[in-house]
């Protein structure tokens, strides 16, 4: 079995001496782990940073077995970001939440685009954040449990949305919401459009919602909490007041 296709570092650990396992996410074949000679030496260890991009190039034997892999570095990945620690969390959380939370070896061709986004708006402090909720939305929906916020779930209506029922996922509008507010999620204007901008309180309240829908449809089945490195984020996050 080979194959050669674009590719994300998920995930690295050392193998043997001079190797690492490699997780990376790629665009048409979905999640894979690889073995990569070499990988645990000094010239290799920048290009298998969480969210480095590459040109993978994989073999296997047989396609149920652990391949090898030969990784060709495409941009600067995550070294253009050393002087932002904060993207740098962002980008080290979306890798956890991809490698936790998608299968191996199933085609989620959204996963890629949604992660592929982010790492382009990395680079514009003031709008990341907020990509970052629209990739666990959209990681969410190519996983089969997208939100559905087009209109509400109560009355059909499609203004005036301003909370999300935290049982199925679906848009409330004011009016119907207001006698259950307390037991809703808040959703903030920026995930209905593009055009909602951003006010303070947003992102917190959109990473509220993406975090709920993952614990109770993706991590809470496979009892697995939220991945370490997305909590982090949210904390730091806050510490630099950016929610």
């Amino acid at each position: 079995m080979e194959f050669e296709d674009d590719a994300y570092v998920l995930a690295a650990r050392a193998h043997g001496e001079t190797g690492a396992i490699v997780e990376l996410l790629t665009a048409g074949h979905g999640k894979y782990a690889a073995h990569v000679a070499g990988g645990a030496s000094r010239r290799m260890r920048p290009f298998l940073q969480p969210g480095a991009r590459a040109i993978l190039r994989y073999r296997a034997r047989v396609s149920d077995q652990l391949g090898s892999a030969a990784l060709e570095p495409v941009g600067e990945g995550p070294s253009a970001l050393f002087d932002d620690p904060l993207a740098l969390a962002g980008l080290s959380a979306a890798a956890a939440v991809a490698a936790a939370a998608l299968p191996e070896r199933e085609p989620h061709p959204g996963a890629f685009l949604a992660f592929e986004a982010l790492t382009a708006a990395l680079a514009h402090p003031d709008v990341w954040p907020a990509v970052f909720v629209r990739f666990e939305a959209g990681l969410l929906q190519d996983l089969g449990f997208g939100l559905d916020l087009s209109k509400c779930a109560a009355t059909g209506a499609v203004d005036d949305l301003i909370y999300v029922s935290p049982r199925t996922g679906r848009a409330v509008s004011r009016e119907a919401g207001e006698p259950y507010r307390d037991r809703l999620l808040p959703l903030p204007p920026f995930m209905l459009s593009s055009q909602g901008g951003l006010r303070s309180g947003d992102v917190k309240a959109g990473l509220d919602i993406t975090a709920h829908f993952l614990e109770l449809f993706v991590f809470g089945p496979m009892n697995r909490p939220l991945p370490p490195a997305r909590v982090w984020l949210t904390d730091r996050l806050a510490e630099a007041q950016r929610l």
